[in-house]
């Protein structure tokens, strides 16, 4: 049996260098093939798709505005950076962004659903139906039938929260709420349509939602004695301890006094 020889020092050395070079042969060739990706046009954005909540934006104008705000091609391109810049176009809450090769993106977007103006009389910011604040152009909505909110930034969602627990109170009665109030101190106010103010007081949205129900199931008692019908009202105190004091119009309380 013959034993192998091992290989010369040389033999090994060239075989060592062929490795090396083919090896960085391939990193080139690697890294060659990546640039020619980064820059070809074959792979620079040449499409949006557009799905999902549109009613405020047409795709054209998305197009328009926001494709050229797109940095890099299919590759290089930042999804989250692309996502911001389409949550920057009017009336878009979230937008989710996906790559489609070789050259397109796909967008889904979320609009805000306008339910009320937030702000003081005039204001033209507005609460979605998450209950957080925005700018848009309010002239694209129906804003006959938009209550407006108010209150302490930040503290939007829980004006709308007791919104949407005192408005159904009133409706049997055929009032509506057109304005709810959070001041700086923690007291509520609502206006109804019939320009009626109601001072709700302190408490959380639980107590004060409490207190609303149960002036709104005596209220029609309370006018029905003075022949009077709910849109008779003209203001309510709900702060009072054990019950509360209401003005009617047309009623008074005050004894008239002799003519002389």
């Amino acid at each position: 049996m013959t034993a192998s020889l091992p290989a010369p020092v040389d033999v090994k050395l060239m075989n060592i260098t062929a490795t090396v070079l083919f090896l960085g042969f391939g990193v080139l060739l690697v890294v060659a093939g990546v640039r020619w990706a980064l820059n070809h046009q074959l792979f620079a954005i040449a499409g949006i798709t557009v799905t999902g909540d549109t009613a405020h934006n047409s795709v054209a104008t998305l197009r328009a505005n926001v494709a050229p705000r797109l940095a890099g091609n299919f590759f290089t391109l930042d999804l989250k950076q692309a996502q911001g810049v389409f949550e920057t176009a009017p009336w878009v809450r979230k937008a989710v962004v996906r790559k489609q090769f070789p050259n397109r993106l796909k967008v889904q977007l979320q609009e805000h659903q306008a339910v009320a103006f937030w702000g003081a009389e005039g204001e033209t910011r507005m609460v979605n139906s998450f209950g957080e604040v925005f700018e848009a152009n309010a002239g694209e909505v129906e804003t006959e039938n938009l209550p407006r909110l108010a209150g302490p930034d930040g503290e939007s969602a829980q004006v709308l929260g007791l919104y949407r627990s005192v408005a159904p109170l009133f409706e049997p009665l055929d009032l509506s709420v057109e304005e709810l109030t959070l001041t700086g101190r923690g007291s509520w106010s609502l206006q109804l349509d019939t320009g009626a103010v109601v001072e709700l007081g302190r408490g959380t949205p639980q107590e004060v939602a409490a207190r609303a129900q149960r002036f709104v199931q005596t209220l029609t008692q309370v006018t029905g004695k003075y022949a009077r019908r709910p849109e008779a009202l003209v203001s309510a105190d709900l702060r009072h301890e054990n019950g509360y004091a209401i003005r009617l119009r047309g009623v008074t309380t005050t004894e008239a006094q002799p003519k002389r």
